[in-house]
C-alpha cells in the first residue's frame, strides 16, 4: 500500500509531503503490491496512543468485562487510537485482581480492535483531601506489595501507577514502583517540595496537570512548579475544553514543549454515548454535552476521545505537529512502546491515521489494513 499526496508527520521537520508505504503490519520504504490511497490535500499521522482513559461507548475498564474491554478497544481504533492503555479507578484489591486479570487475557486472546499495550492504576494511592471522583472509601496507603500483586495478575501489562506522594510510605513505593513502571504523581495536596522530592525518588509523570492537585501561584507552586522543574517528567493534558482553559493548554505547551506534554482523554464510558446518568467507579455521573459531573458537581472524566482533544488543542492555537507528538509520539515513549509505534519510519507498525484539512478522521489503517 502507497498513501500518495498527503501531509505526512516526520518528527524533525513537521510536516512533508512524501509517500507512506507499507506491506503487511510494517512500514517500508516503498510499496510492492502497487496498490495506492489517495490523501491528496488530507494530514496523515501516525496513531495514537491514550494512556489514560477509563471507557467509551458504555464499557468501563473497571467493569473487569471482556467483552466491554473489546467495545472499548474497537471504538478507540474507530477514532484513530490505535494503541491504547486504559486506566482503573479506586477500587478494592479483589475489584482491581479483576480487572488486571480481564486484560491480560484480552491480551493474550489477540481480540479484535485496538492494541491493548498497557494499563493505568489511577488508584487507589490517592489522597482524600483531592480524591476527585475516586471513590474515597476505598483508598489506600502506598503499598508496594499490593501493587506486585496487581502486576503480576496483568502479566506485565501495568505500564503507568499513580501516587499522591504526601502520603505516608510514598517515597520508598515510588523508589520500588518506579523500577518497573511509570509512577506518576497524583490527586495529591502535595506541596512542591514534596513534590519535587518524589520525582527525585523516581517518578517520571504528573496526572492529569493542574487537576485535583494544588495550583499553580507565585508562591506556592506545587506539583506543577516541581514538574516543571524535574526535566525528565512528562505532564498529562485533558484537552477536551472543560478541564483545562485555552490559555492554560498554550501556556503547558510553552513551559514544558509538546515532547514533555502526554495528551489524554481522560474519558469515561459516557463518550461515544449520548447524554444521561452514567456510573464512575461506583458514582453516579451525570453527562450533559461534553460535560461530565457527580452529585456535587465535580467534574468527573470526560467524554471527549483523544483524537477530539488533539483536534481541540489545535483549535487553541497549538500547532498541529505540536498536537500530534503530544498524542502519538510522548505518550509511546512514556509507557516504553515507542521502538514500534507512535511514529512514520519505516520498521515500524503501519497504524496510520489520515485526516481530512478539517482533522476530522477520514481512514484508520491498523497492521497495514484499513478498518
Amino acid at each position: 500500500m502507497r498513501l500518495t499526496g498527503g501531509k505526512v508527520f516526520d518528527l524533525e521537520r513537521g510536516f512533508v509531503e512524501r509517500d507512506v508505504c507499507f506491506d503487511g503490519a510494517l512500514l517500508t520504504p516503498a510499496s510492492r503490491d502497487g496498490e495506492s490511497f489517495d490523501a491528496g490535500g488530507c494530514w496523515v499521522i501516525p496513531g495514537l496512543t491514550d494512556v489514560h482513559f477509563h471507557g467509551c461507548r458504555g464499557a468501563d475498564l473497571s467493569d473487569g468485562d471482556p467483552d466491554g474491554l473489546q467495545t472499548m478497544a474497537e471504538y478507540e481504533l474507530s477514532r484513530g487510537v490505535t494503541q491504547i492503555c486504559p486506566a482503573g479507578m479506586t477500587l478494592l484489591e479483589d475489584r482491581l485482581m479483576k480487572v488486571c486479570r480481564t486484560a491480560a487475557a484480552h491480551r493474550r486472546e489477540r481480540r479484535p480492535g485496538a492494541d491493548l499495550v498497557g494499563i493505568n492504576l489511577e488508584g487507589p494511592f490517592l489522597s482524600y483531601a483531592k480524591k476527585g471522583a475516586q471513590n474515597g472509601d476505598w483508598l489506600h496507603e502506598p503499598d508496594t506489595d499490593m501493587l506486585r500483586r496487581l502486576m503480576d495478575a496483568a502479566e506485565g501489562l501495568v505500564k503507568l501507577v499513580s501516587v499522591a506522594p504526601e502520603l505516608p510510605g510514598a517515597a520508598d513505593f515510588v523508589k520500588a514502583a518506579s523500577e518497573d513502571v511509570n509512577v506518576a504523581v497524583a490527586h495529591t495536596a502535595a506541596d512542591y517540595d514534596t513534590a519535587l522530592e518524589a520525582f527525585r525518588c523516581g517518578a517520571r509523570q504528573v496526572t492529569h496537570l493542574f487537576n485535583a492537585m494544588p495550583g499553580f501561584t507565585h508562591r506556592a507552586p506545587g506539583v506543577v512548579g516541581a514538574a516543571l522543574d524535574s526535566p525528565w517528567a512528562r505532564v498529562e493534558l485533558i484537552s477536551d475544553g472543560v478541564h483545562i482553559h485555552p490559555s492554560m493548554v498554550r501556556a503547558v505547551f510553552k513551559m514544558f514543549g509538546a515532547d514533555r506534554v502526554v495528551l489524554i482523554s481522560d474519558t469515561m464510558r459516557a463518550a461515544g454515548m449520548s447524554d444521561g446518568r452514567y456510573d464512575l467507579g461506583g458514582q453516579e455521573v451525570t453527562v450533559k454535552g461534553p460535560l461530565a459531573t457527580l452529585a456535587d458537581g465535580t467534574i468527573a472524566g470526560s467524554v471527549t476521545d483523544l483524537m477530539a482533544c488533539m483536534k481541540t488543542a489545535v483549535s487553541f492555537g497549538i500547532p498541529l505537529a505540536d498536537a500530534v507528538r503530544s498524542a502519538a509520539v510522548t505518550p509511546a515513549q512514556a509507557i516504553g512502546i515507542f521502538d514500534r509505534v507512535g511514529s512514520l519510519e519505516p520498521g515500524k507498525r503501519a497504524n496510520v491515521v489520515v485526516l481530512d484539512p478539517d482533522l476530522n478522521v477520514k481512514a484508520v489503517f491498523f497492521k497495514g489494513r484499513r478498518v
